[in-house]
């Protein structure tokens, strides 16, 4: 993952991976100088963060729903926006996730688990996202 620098919309080709409720959504992002696309979170309010695959980003769309949205600005380059830790340990690991350098096994490792037992966290991340975002959309919230 890699924060995104503001370009003009000339210098990539982009196009709408995933559009989601309340403006966010993600975009895959094709650089001029690169050969294979990135995909970059957008929300409003929220620093643009650009990721290298798309599970990744959407993942981070996902702690983002879970955690009825959060701010990156001002966590510095090692920390943890407070909404993230305030939701429990399974939003926690998958945000960690979405971070570079980790995988399931670092995470495991970090929070003295199995891989299994993270990989199920990761799933009741999604499953909440997944339920937040079915809710809103029949509250009629786009």
């Amino acid at each position: 993952m890699s924060e995104s620098t503001p370009r003009s919309p000339r210098d990539d080709t982009e196009s709408v991976y995933n559009d989601y409720i309340l403006d966010v959504r993600i975009l895959e992002v094709m650089p001029p100088d690169a050969e294979t696309p990135q995909y970059r979170f957008e929300a409003p309010q929220h620093t643009p963060m650009t990721f290298d695959d798309p599970e990744t980003a959407t993942l981070y769309a996902d702690v983002y729903f879970d955690t009825n949205g959060f701010q990156e600005a001002g966590t510095g380059d090692r920390g943890v926006p407070p909404e993230v830790i305030q939701a429990g340990r399974d939003t926690l690991a998958a945000y960690f996730l979405t971070m570079p350098g980790t995988d399931v096994n670092w995470v495991a490792s970090f929070y003295g688990k199995t891989p299994p037992k993270i990989e199920r966290y990761i799933a009741s991340v999604r499953q909440r996202a997944q339920e937040i975002r079915a809710n809103a959309a029949e509250q009629g919230l786009e």
